[in-house]
């Protein structure tokens, strides 16, 4: 069965790279989408444990199609009764890049059609009241070539269940996950966010130390798939639950000048089931000291928007150079969105990697001797 994990850009390696650990056979990645190969049971298990993906879907068929009539014919020669049943619902949305068939509104009517004339012909009737499972389909148009999907996942994978609300601004928990896993958070070195807002890269480090699957506090819509049966389900969140270590030494910091939100970050690392392991506090960045330890200090500072609000990022990254002089030998990594981070803090990066917050295209500046 061909199965893939969608993701952020700049995130593919490292989902590629969870897929491989879950023994998995890669087949394809290109922008934004790891294919790969698996079984039912995969389904599952990929939901559960993979950190970096935002959905697994199931791939039904992929076919060229530069025309509405390729479109309609490919798709209705896909097997959708293997998965959709006659009194089940099957909406349609995607998404057209570098295609001649560019209207989405267009492209969702057709497939719509063909996937009614295929379950037509399967069951033998021409009512469908779409009233029992929702399977999502999505479809993917990219240079000419449709691939049509079916999502497993639902509500995105970056919604693990632990968050209670949002603080301003708030980085998704894959985006975060992505961070802590390219930080290589480890027992024997202290991890610090010291701007760590509701705390969620702390805490997805925490996750990865721990072995705390970030799927096992959540439902997917997988779980009422005929084909994919309960104690399937069961099998992997047993699986994930055997991988927590209650045993680890793991210690993070995180602290933000901002008093207020400590208790959001408090209260999400307890719903996350990893605030044994953090320490959390108020403190300025700018008057951050290293102590007797290793140490890797991770942070996702403001980016600034108004000239106003970018004057005041500007003299933050200059004061964030000065206060992590002192550092070494601990390793620094700090996303931004500004272009020109490096003259501000005032040291090239070691290493710098191209992430998006959001829509936002950022770098991970990474110093790795502060």
């Amino acid at each position: 069965m061909r199965l893939v994990a969608t993701c952020m850009f700049g995130m593919e390696k490292l989902l590629g790279e969870e897929i491989d650990r879950l023994g998995l056979q890669r087949t394809e990645t290109i922008d934004g989408r790891v294919y790969f190969e698996g079984e039912e049971k995969d389904i599952p298990r990929a939901n559960i444990h993979l950190r970096c993906a935002e959905r697994v879907l199931i791939c039904l068929g992929s076919f060229p199609a530069d025309t509405y009539t390729a479109l309609f014919d490919g798709t209705a020669a896909l097997p959708w009764e293997e998965w959709i049943g006659r009194a089940d619902a099957f909406p349609v949305k995607g998404h057209a890049i570098k295609s001649r068939l560019f209207s989405v509104p267009d492209c969702q009517r057709i497939i719509k059609k063909a996937v009614v004339r295929r379950l037509e012909s399967k069951y033998g009737i021409s009512y469908f009241p779409e009233g029992g499972v929702r399977y999502q389909i999505e479809f993917f148009l990219f240079k000419d070539v449709a691939t049509l999907m079916v999502d497993t996942s639902g509500v995105a994978l970056h919604k693990r269940g632990y968050r209670p609300v949002a603080g301003d601004a708030p980085m998704r928990e894959t985006l975060a996950a992505a961070i802590a896993m390219m930080t290589h958070p480890r027992e024997n070195v202290l991890f610090w966010d010291p701007m760590c807002g509701s705390g969620t890269i702390a805490i997805e480090a925490a996750m990865i130390v721990t072995g705390r699957a970030p799927g096992l506090g959540r439902a997917f819509a997988g779980e009422a798939f005929a084909r994919l049966p309960k104690k399937l389900w069961e099998q992997a969140r047993e699986e994930a639950r055997a991988g927590v270590r209650t045993d680890s030494a793991f210690e993070a910091y995180a602290s933000d000048i901002d008093e207020d939100i400590l208790d959001l970050t408090y209260e999400t690392a307890l719903r996350a089931g990893v605030e044994p392991h953090l320490k959390i506090f108020a403190a300025d960045v700018r008057r951050l000291k290293k102590e007797d330890r290793r140490g890797t200090v991770v942070c996702n500072p403001p980016y600034g928007g108004r000239m106003g609000e970018m004057k005041e990022v500007e003299q933050l990254y200059r004061d964030m150079g000065k206060a992590f002089r002192d550092l070494a030998p601990w390793q620094v990594y700090i996303l931004t969105s500004c272009d020109y981070f490096e003259k501000l803090y005032g040291k090239r990066a070691d290493r710098i990697r191209k992430l998006y917050n959001g829509m936002i295209p950022c770098n991970l500046y990474q110093y790795l001797k502060a």
